[in-house]
């Protein structure tokens, strides 16, 4: 299910968080809302508290999936530790040194697939590759260079900038091998990376998010039936021990 959320009075939760299958860094600070994020995931995945360069903007600066996590030269030799100790050893936390060192906002990917700016580095499109584990292509989405900021993929689904032709559309839902819808969030829009946080089983959308809007973050997702493992299994505990 999504779940709404807010740091600070922001609705753009994209902007202070990075969520993927096995695990969730979060900005130092933030409002009692933000703490759903340990309420929805802890019981599952490693929630981290984190800055990147003394900022509290992570989910901007950082892309990642279960396979790694790509920071900004910029990033400490203090914050770096800190992350990589926090994160499961199997993650690969790499810093990488990029022009465009916003990576959140010029990487999307989910588990398998990578978009990238058409101006990436060379070097820095290999790493993805090779850090992430994943296949790599340079995209645009409705003619923006940002595909980090107007898009959010996962191994479920991706939700893009509204002004994606279905052409465009049609190409992206092939490259990435997921279904594909273009909308909006926080009532209206269409910076989709910021206002919305999403893995395979939840997602954390911005408190001016739209019934109607959840409704479509739910059903591109698969977000109504794809509850953790974890939660089906202490279900299913539960059911044998109340039958017992």
């Amino acid at each position: 299910m999504a779940v709404r959320s807010q740091f600070e009075n922001s609705s753009e939760v994209g902007v202070f968080a990075r969520l993927t299958n096995t695990y969730c860094l979060v900005a130092y600070g933030g409002s009692d809302n933000f703490r759903v994020f340990e309420a929805e995931l802890q019981d599952h995945i490693p929630v981290v508290r984190a800055s990147i360069a003394g900022c509290r903007i992570v989910g901007r600066l950082t892309v990642g999936n279960k396979n790694g996590l790509l920071l900004p030269n910029t990033t400490t030799d203090q914050e770096l530790m800190h992350i990589k100790n926090s994160l499961p050893d199997e993650v690969v936390v790499q810093r990488v040194e990029e022009r465009l060192s916003a990576l959140g906002n010029v990487i999307a990917c989910n588990d398998y697939v990578a978009l990238v700016h058409p101006d990436l580095d060379r070097e820095t499109e290999e790493i993805v590759a090779d850090v992430l584990g994943v296949e790599v292509f340079r995209q645009t989405i409705a003619s923006n260079v940002l595909v980090g900021t107007y898009s959010v993929i996962t191994n479920q689904g991706a939700l893009v900038h509204p002004k994606t032709s279905v052409e465009d559309q049609d190409e992206l839902s092939s490259l990435l091998q997921v279904p594909l819808v273009a909308g909006t969030v926080n009532r209206g829009s269409d910076v989709i990376g910021a206002g919305l946080l999403a893995n395979d089983w939840t997602a954390f959308c911005g408190f001016d998010t739209t019934a109607t809007e959840i409704s479509v973050i739910e059903k591109i997702f698969k977000l109504q039936d794809n509850a953790p493992q974890a939660t089906m299994a202490d279900m299913r505990t539960q059911l044998i021990e109340e039958m017992s």
